[in-house]
């Protein structure tokens, strides 16, 4: 098959790809749906929270490492779920990224509020991410496991979920540290 014939077949398989999800989810994860609004709630309170509560003497550090959680969540979610190992079932809207409710609002804000306290109290960074992750993984997910919110296949649990958090959190961190002090050094 030459290149041209390849990427056709590949534009139809997405197409009926697509078709599929917008289907299933006006089917099961529409607005008349409890796990529609509860994706949307998971979007939309975190948020709301945070603007209440974050340190705004330290917006752009606190605000650039919840985007780098975000950001690295978002591309292992992409990662995890086109490879079928960690499917979000329900969503918001059906060409996001599946778990949009959570690498944009549910992890990042509750890693800001961690790190903010941390540094705000000059507390143990590491400490306190493991006991959140574990919360995180071990607790909700094994909520949304139970609510068949989720799926995972090919191995995948949540242990594995729980390294994953970890290592997108401590690479945040760091690079969040990295940048910090190419400012400071910078002055």
């Amino acid at each position: 098959m030459d290149k041209k014939l390849f990427w056709e077949e590949f534009y139809k398989n997405r197409e009926k790809l697509n078709s599929s999800l917008i289907s299933y989810w006006k089917e099961f994860s529409f607005i008349d749906s409890w796990q529609f609004w509860f994706a949307l709630g998971l979007l939309i309170i975190p948020l709301i929270i945070l603007f209440f509560v974050v340190d705004r003497s330290r917006l752009f550090e606190i605000l650039f490492f919840g985007f780098s959680v975000h950001m690295l969540w978002t591309y292992i979610e992409t990662i995890l779920g086109s490879t079928s190992l960690f499917v979000h079932q329900y969503f918001i809207i059906p060409l996001l990224p599946f778990a949009l409710s959570l690498n944009s609002s549910v992890l990042p804000v509750g890693f800001i509020l961690v790190y903010q306290y941390c540094l705000n109290h000059n507390k143990n960074f590491y400490l306190y991410t493991i006991i959140v992750s574990a919360i995180f993984s071990f607790g909700f997910a094994s909520i949304e496991l139970l609510l068949g919110l989720i799926d995972f296949n090919g191995g995948m649990n949540l242990f594995y979920v729980f390294l994953i958090d970890l290592v997108v959190v401590f690479l945040s961190f760091w690079l969040t540290k990295f940048i910090k002090n190419l400012r400071v050094s910078s002055q």
